[in-house]
Parts: structure tokens; C-alpha cells; sequence
């Protein structure tokens, strides 16, 4: 295992699939992990075209077969709608590619698990961008909860809260079950949460009771909509400690406001994603507030820590990281933490257990 930054061995080639704002972020990873962005697959190749030239690759792809033709392409980054997800990843595995997929993995934990499976079987690396993983304050708090800092886990809460979904009239392809998958706030946002939330405690959610409410059933292009705009849950974790977690895309003032706190014996310690250069730890007996700066932190969060103290760095930086890692995986490197399909389906199986308990209005227990 390795808590250094690592070079790759040989330039990777990527391919892309899809051209939407996820495919600029996933492409600017990419340049920046110094790999050659070959070219894009969309709907049609017209629009490969565009994507193409609006994300400075070198050529759209007259289709994804195309695409996964092209022998000299080592990883493909999928893109897509949600309900596309496990097709693409399953395709582009059967192609001998390496495959970074969007979350969620799959709409179903079947599905996730057939092509964790495949990955597996085919010695692909396969990975699930679960991307505020890589904060170096998150790595930070991880690291200070291993080491008995907080004491024995009491209590978590957390949440993920949006508005972009917040007036009646806002409205986006993932509210549309046929194309995002039964589950919307918590599958799209909620899986960040409760993935952080397992990563930083290093125990995982063994049951939960949620609710959910759609509170707009019509928007401005689709009607009849029985996706959640937001889910609360009551959780329990291995240890027996418990917790709260709200997801909200109908939040208005919340942009991308995640945030979770642990709570343990001895403290506890809070990150927001939208303050990262910074981890709140909390005593009984006085409270800091402690910096990014490389040369006062562990190991894992130096590493990842790419500026001095006082630059900020942000989302775009997580997600380079992750593909760096990714990248650094393909080489046979072992990264600290890398987010794999293993942990797709995770986020799969949480989703679907939110949904039985939703509908049933009971505890339900998440499978393993």
C-alpha cells in the first residue's frame, strides 16, 4: 500500500463516454494525471463531435463499439445517466478496459455485483469516484479516529444538502426514474455521504430507518415524478454507535454543503466539504481548529496536500487526485483508499436498503 502521490509508469490513454459537465471534471483529472485524452463516445456522433471539441480531446467516436475498438485506449471514464452505468462498465470491461464509472455503479445491486465480479475476473482495475475521499482534511479526520483519537465512537451526523432542485420549475434528467434510477437525492449526493461517513469512521452502516419525500411531483419538463427530493435516516453502525443523516437537493442557500461529524468518548471531529482546508476537533474542555498544512499532518493527508498551508484547494483537486490514484492502481501501485467498484455496490446496497425502509416505514438491516 502506498500513501505517496505516484507518477504513472507510461502515459495512459483515456476514452470518454459521455460529454457533460461530470465528463469536463473527469477530463481535467485526466490532463492533469498527464494522460493523453484520445476521444469521446455520446448518443450520436455529432455529439461526440462536440463533446470532443469543447473538451480538447482528440477525436469523437462514432460510437462507444468504436471506441472500445480502438486498441490503444487504456481506461474509459463513463459519464452517462445513471441508467447506463452498468451496460457501459460491463462492455468496456469485456473490452480489457480499465474503467472509472460514475456513481451510482448500477440502479440495482445485482447489476453491481455482476460486473464487480467481472472486474474482478478480469484483473481490471475498476473504480467508483467517491471523490471527497481524497479532501486531505477528510484523510485527516480518518486518520485521527484510527488512531483511538476520538475515543470509542459514540454518535455520527451528518448531511448532504442542495438547492439546485429547490423551486418547482428547476428540473434535470436524474429526476426521471427510467434514466436516473429509482432513487435520486439519495442515490445521486446521499451515497457521498454515507461513503464518507463509513470511510472516516472505519465502521459501516448494519441498519437504518429512513424517510423520503418527493415534494415536487411536476416540474418544468417532467410530471408524474416519484424520485425523492430528500431522505432522513436514523443509522447504526457496527460498533453500536448511532447516528442521523439528512440528503436534501430542495435546501435553498445549500450549494453543496457536505458535511459529517463523528463523535467519540474522548472528541469529536467534523469536516465540511465546503470549508476543506479545515477539520474541527472538539473537547470537552477546549475546541481547535485545525489547518491544512502538510508538514502538521498524517501521512496520508500530506500526501494528498499538494500546496503550502494557506492556498486553498478544492473539489476539482479531490478529483484529480482520485484519478491519479486510479491511474497509479493500473500500474500495479496498491493507493491508500482508492474508491473501487466494490464500493459502488456498497452505495447501491445502502440506496436500496434507504428505499425498503422508506416504503415499509421500519428498520431495515444493509446487507453486507
Amino acid at each position: 500500500m502506498t500513501t505517496d502521490v505516484t507518477a504513472p509508469t507510461r502515459t495512459k490513454r483515456a476514452g470518454f463516454v459521455g460529454g457533460g459537465f461530470m465528463a469536463t471534471v473527469h477530463s481535467r483529472a485526466a490532463r492533469a494525471a498527464r494522460a493523453e485524452l484520445v476521444g469521446a463516445a455520446s448518443s450520436s456522433p455529432e455529439r461526440a463531435t462536440a463533446a470532443a471539441e469543447r473538451l480538447g480531446l482528440e477525436t469523437g467516436f462514432d460510437s462507444l463499439e468504436a471506441l472500445l475498438a480502438d486498441p490503444g485506449i487504456d481506461v474509459v471514464h463513463i459519464c452517462t445517466p445513471n441508467a447506463t452505468h452498468a451496460g457501459f462498465a460491463r462492455a468496456a470491461l469485456e473490452a480489457g478496459k480499465h474503467v472509472i464509472c460514475e456513481k451510482p455503479l448500477a440502479t440495482t445491486s445485482a447489476d453491481a455485483a455482476e460486473i464487480v465480479a467481472l472486474a474482478e475476473e478480469r484483473g481490471l482495475v475498476a473504480a467508483v469516484p467517491f471523490v471527497y475521499r481524497f479532501h486531505p482534511m477528510a484523510r485527516e479526520a480518518r486518520a485521527r479516529v484510527a488512531a483511538g483519537e476520538t475515543g470509542r465512537l459514540l454518535s455520527v451526523n451528518g448531511a448532504y444538502l442542495q438547492d439546485w432542485l429547490a423551486a418547482p420549475n428547476d428540473d434535470d434528467w436524474r429526476v426521471d426514474s427510467a434514466v436516473g434510477g429509482p432513487s435520486r437525492a439519495f442515490a445521486d449526493i446521499g451515497s457521498h455521504l454515507v461513503d464518507l461517513v463509513e470511510f472516516v469512521a472505519g465502521e459501516r452502516i448494519v441498519r437504518l430507518n429512513a424517510a423520503s419525500r418527493t415534494v415536487y411531483t411536476d416540474r418544468a419538463t417532467h410530471s408524474g415524478i416519484e424520485t425523492e427530493d430528500l431522505v432522513a435516516l436514523v443509522v447504526e453502525l457496527d460498533s453500536g454507535a448511532i447516528g442521523t443523516l439528512l440528503v436534501s437537493q430542495v435546501a435553498p442557500g445549500h450549494k453543496n454543503a457536505l458535511t459529517i461529524e463523528l463523535a467519540g468518548t474522548e472528541a469529536s471531529i467534523r469536516f465540511e466539504q465546503e470549508r476543506p482546508d479545515t477539520l474541527w476537533l472538539g473537547r470537552t474542555e477546549a475546541s481547535a481548529l485545525i489547518e491544512r498544512d502538510p508538514a502538521r499532518l498524517s501521512p496520508d493527508a500530506a500526501r494528498l496536500s499538494l500546496v503550502p498551508a494557506g492556498h486553498p484547494m478544492g473539489y476539482q483537486d479531490a478529483f484529480n487526485a482520485f484519478v491519479a490514484d486510479a491511474y497509479a492502481a493500473i500500474d500495479g501501485v496498491v493507493p491508500d483508499g482508492l474508491p473501487r467498484f466494490a464500493d459502488g455496490l456498497r452505495a447501491v446496497r445502502l440506496t436500496e436498503a434507504v428505499l425498503a425502509s422508506s416504503e415499509r416505514r421500519d428498520w431495515v438491516e444493509v446487507a453486507a
